[in-house]
């Protein structure tokens, strides 16, 4: 999960930036609707210096509305915080090397969301 929120509680153990720029319902017209086609995504999250990648479906179901959220799912639930489906990793899969960085505070984080809709 990516949050607007500018930071979270100690249960808040799957979302890995805070402070975003943007929620589900801030995603621009045409990557929407790309990824209401059930388009494949590529979300690709860089972090002081390590890049991890993250491939997911988009689907029709998918409302893209919450104001503060993102999330990226392993599983097909939809709500209005979900960003994409059938993930092939989730935050526990991502490298401790990475979390690590995601962890300090001064590192910026950088989103990238493709489609090939």
């Amino acid at each position: 999960m990516i949050t607007k929120d500018l930071e979270v509680g100690p249960g808040g153990d799957c979302i890995i930036a805070v402070a975003a720029g943007k929620g589900a319902a801030g995603v621009g017209g045409r990557l929407k609707k790309a990824i209401r086609s059930g388009a494949p995504i590529t979300i690709t999250i860089e972090a002081g210096g390590i890049t991890e990648k993250i491939r997911a479906v988009g689907h029709p179901s998918l409302m893209l509305k919450h104001p503060r959220d993102l999330v990226v799912r392993k599983s097909g639930f939809v709500c209005e915080r979900t960003l994409a489906i059938r993930a092939d990793k989730a935050a526990g899969d991502l490298s401790r090397d990475f979390v690590k960085h995601l962890c300090n505070s001064t590192v910026r984080v950088r989103i990238l969301i493709e489609t090939r809709a």
